[in-house]
């Protein structure tokens, strides 16, 4: 079926992975194909399944869910990891998204919050609970200097884009505002990421913040 969402749950409290289930189960746009306990399993079960999430907890067993991030988006680029957590310090966001994660959601967050961040990062999109996107913020500020490319040499047209994609902007929807062709875009889109040596959405979110393209609320 067109437009669904193919997800994974990996989460040790069986429990919670239970409510989430629930909760995922039964709609139209999103399909359950899979659960894990821990981190090992996560990961084995994203090489077999290739999910296009993978919800992922971080306090988990065997492996952590900031290993098992970055070795899902290392060998499994096309699959999107959300992470869906109780903790919003800088020591465990961090972390987190510099393994790969496209989003970053807190467990007190409601189904609305769940169903928008699954949808976003299986489109490309970043997402972040609001508490997480100040830390996202700050933490760009902080590499302003330190050797993370500032995007002076990005042209207009790639300034324009980047603001677009962080703004939760999909290919074809810029292509249709700037009349462009989808590959054109992409183009773009490759090149800005190559500038700012970002791998992922969520890097290019914390550029567009710190150059001022996009606000972090």
């Amino acid at each position: 079926m067109p437009n669904v969402v193919r997800v994974l749950l990996v989460e040790d409290h069986t429990i919670v992975r239970e409510g989430l289930r629930a909760l995922l189960e039964g709609r139209d746009d999103i399909v359950l194909v899979g659960e894990a306990e821990d981190g090992h399993a996560g990961v084995e079960a994203a090489r077999t399944l290739r999910p296009d999430v993978v919800v992922m907890d971080l306090n988990l067993a065997r492996l952590d869910g900031v290993e098992a991030t970055r070795i899902i988006r290392s060998e499994m680029p096309e699959t999107q990891v959300l992470v869906l957590s109780m903790y919003a310090t800088e020591e465990h966001v961090r972390p987190a998204i510099r393994a790969g994660a496209a989003g970053y959601l807190l467990k007190g967050s409601g189904l609305s919050d769940l169903l928008a961040a699954i949808s976003a990062v299986a489109a490309g999109h970043a997402f972040f609970s609001p508490e997480i996107a100040r830390i996202v913020l700050d933490d760009s500020r902080r590499v302003g200097g330190s050797g993370e490319r500032g995007g002076a040499d990005l042209t207009p047209r790639e300034r324009e884009i980047l603001r677009m994609v962080a703004e939760g902007r999909s290919s074809p929807e810029i292509a249709r505002e700037l009349e462009l062709s989808v590959k054109t875009v992409e183009g773009h889109r490759g090149r800005i990421m190559a500038k700012l040596e970002s791998k992922n959405v969520a890097g290019l979110v914390r550029h567009a913040i710190r150059m001022g393209l996009v606000s972090a609320d």
